[in-house]
């Protein structure tokens, strides 16, 4: 029985399957050789005649030119001559194609290996053979390359002598004469002549590994490029139009060598571009001979020769872990690195400095550097305490925060502080540094922050820091604190006011009672002053008494008593009185005294500055100071007049009122 088959799908050209044959409806067939059966599409995957008549020839598919369609011969129109098949010996497929050119330039010298990629180029080589030029310029087919109908490589001829910059890539199908069996690409081939100025760097190690850059232009043209160091291939890695990146071997001697260049058949010389080859570098010292697990730390290196390596770089190993860090050549004798991290090491570390398995250099090839017998040592990395269980510590701006935890300073010799930073989110702190501790003082912050330690190639983060404000309130409570007492001082203000009207009347009214006193005051006086002088002067009604006997005058004595002591009849001033011979002396030394200007003065002052000293005590003292010093009238009206000048200065500095130097 005859039955037919199909998949899905026009992405597989053939599909093989497994075949088994079922007898009777439950008895299946063995199949030892596990034959497989082909299912096939002739079109699938072969859209253009050459694709088609390559295909395997088993599978009877032809290309049915009037459809342009690939496809068994009953499945094409029936005339013979509109299917072709590669089994006829001498077909071909008309209209060929170039697709894509590789490269698209190369010299003039030609060597150029041209891959032309396409469609229908030929179905055997000997179709193309003879058929591939570039302008007048011929290329050579290679038969190990070439794919039927799909690609030719061909070996471009010498071109020094056709002096036209490009031109089209032509491929003719067995002739030229048929337009129908000529392809000619879009683009054109360009002819170039390469060349370089400069080699940089120009300076490597006798071992090599120098990574050098040769520039110039044109150097991307052709389809190969051999760089010499002298005699010797330089690793070729890659190239632009301007440059070509090659790494150079080992030297023989030092000193110079001339750099060559060749691209396919041309040969590249510049004989002013020359590599100078110098001794390898070599290693002296490490310091500080030490490390922290992380590594990171900078250490100066000391040696010979350093600066004719470019990129040199520090490596450790210990254990498992192993890593470079760069450095960075300062002179021909020192270059600072940063220590490569052993951190991943399952070897562990010791307080006292752990020595890796391998400590050295990669610079370029110099193998000699690689491992340098030092006495490198790595040291525990310090381990920091969380800032509390939870992860959050809270604080003020003023509390400085204290990191605690161990092998914060490495055991190691020499000075082993290692350069902290601690940064609170993204401000640093001002650090100070204990075996056991980091304390950390920063400026004004507020609000929530990550801390992060940073020492070389270690970070940890021992959690987020709370820092609150000196003013604990909150924002609504702020605010309402500050509505009341705008509340509060409203309620002031009107109060000051209305107590401001209240004392303007008050003082009104004291002012126009005061002016009424005063008026009184000078009234009273006024009349009191006419009454004494009338009483002083008016003598008319006791001359008519008299008849004749004259006005009465009191002697002096008893007019000086009457004034200085009113109501006084038998005072003791007027006594003889009998004193000790001491007292008399005391009081005769006293009375010299009171002749003295300056201590009457302060004597007088000190009696009115005691508070007990009443208005009376004062008239008394005064009295007997007038009686002592009844000899010295003058000395004592110039006391009297200093005294009243003091009162008067002193009223005007109180603002008193001055009349009350009238009572």
């Amino acid at each position: 029985a005859s039955s037919q088959y199909a998949y899905e799908g026009n992405d597989i050209s053939d599909l093989p399957v497994d075949l088994s044959v079922v007898w009777n409806g439950n008895f299946v067939i063995d199949n030892p050789f596990n034959i497989q059966a082909h299912l096939y599409k002739c079109y699938a995957l072969r859209d253009s005649c050459g694709m088609c008549l390559k295909a395997n020839p088993r599978f009877e598919c032809g290309w049915c030119v009037q459809e342009k369609k690939c496809s068994m011969r009953q499945e094409c129109t029936p005339l013979e001559s509109t299917w072709m098949h590669a089994t006829t010996g001498n077909s071909r497929c008309a209209h060929p194609k170039i697709i894509k050119l590789t490269p698209e330039t190369g010299p003039r010298q030609g060597g150029t290996m041209l891959t032309i990629m396409g469609e229908n180029l030929g179905l055997q080589f000997k179709d193309i053979q003879n058929g591939v030029r570039i302008g007048k310029v011929a290329c050579n087919p290679q038969e190990d390359q070439y794919i039927s109908a799909e690609q030719i490589v061909c070996r471009l001829n010498d071109a020094t002598g056709y002096r036209v910059q490009e031109a089209q890539v032509e491929v003719c199908v067995r002739d030229c004469i048929h337009p129908d069996y000529k392809a000619i690409s879009t683009k054109a081939f360009t002819f170039v002549s390469p060349y370089f100025t400069r080699v940089l760097p120009s300076t490597g190690p006798l071992s090599g590994g120098t990574r050098i850059t040769i520039e110039g232009s044109n150097l991307n043209a052709g389809s190969s490029v051999a760089v010499k160091i002298g005699l010797n291939a330089c690793r070729f890695e890659k190239r632009s139009n301007k440059e070509i990146v090659c790494v150079t071997p080992s030297g023989q001697v030092s000193g110079t060598t001339p750099v060559m260049v060749d691209i396919n058949s041309a040969e590249l010389r510049n004989p002013e571009v020359k590599f100078n080859y110098s001794d390898d570098p070599t290693i002296l010292k490490i310091e500080p001979d030490w490390s922290i697990a992380s590594g990171g730390t900078m250490l100066t290196i000391t040696g010979t020769n350093l600066a004719t390596i470019k990129e040199p770089k520090m490596r450790a190993k210990y254990g498992a872990a192993k890593s470079e860090n760069n450095c960075t050549v300062v002179s021909n004798t020192v270059m600072v690195c940063l220590a490569p991290s052993v951190a991943g090491s399952e070897k562990g570390f010791s307080d006292v400095g752990s020595s890796p398995d391998e400590i050295g250099f990669v610079m370029d090839d110099v193998r000699s550097v690689l491992v340098v017998n030092e006495t490198f040592s790595y040291h525990p990395d310090p381990v920091f305490e969380p800032l509390s269980p939870t992860g959050m510590l809270e604080l003020k701006p003023s509390s400085p925060l204290i990191l605690k935890g161990r092998n914060l300073i490495p055991s190691a010799p020499g000075n082993t502080k290692l350069n902290y930073t601690v940064l609170i989110g993204e401000t640093l702190c001002i650090l100070t540094l204990s075996e056991s501790q980091l304390l950390c003082e920063w400026p004004n912050l507020t609000g929530e922050h990550k801390v992060t330690v940073r020492v070389g190639g270690f970070e940890y983060s021992p959690g987020t820091l709370q820092i609150y404000s000196d003013s604990l309130l909150t924002l609504p409570a702020i605010i309402g604190i500050g509505g009341g007492g705008g509340l509060l001082l409203l309620v002031i203000i009107v109060v000051l006011i209305a107590y401001k009207r209240k004392s303007r009347d008050a003082d009104r009214t004291l002012k126009r009672l005061q002016l009424q006193m005063d008026n009184l005051e000078s009234r009273v006086a006024l009349e009191c002053k006419e009454a004494f002088a009338e009483l002083q002067t008016d003598i008319h009604e006791l001359t008519q008494e008299l008849d004749g006997a004259g006005i009465p005058f009191l002697d002096y004595r008893t007019y000086a008593m009457r004034v200085l002591f009113p109501g006084i009849e038998d005072h003791p001033v007027l006594k003889e009185m009998e004193v000790p011979a001491n007292t008399e002396k005391a009081l005769t030394l006293f009375g010299q005294m009171l002749t003295k200007k300056h201590f009457l003065l302060t004597f007088i002052r000190t009696l009115e500055a005691q508070r007990s000293f009443s208005m009376r005590d004062r008239g008394n003292v005064a009295s007997l100071i007038m009686t002592a010093l009844q000899g010295e009238m003058e000395y004592a009206t110039g006391v009297l007049k200093q005294l009243l000048s003091d009162l008067i200065d002193k009223n005007l500095e109180s603002k008193n009122h001055p009349k009350l130097l009238l009572r």
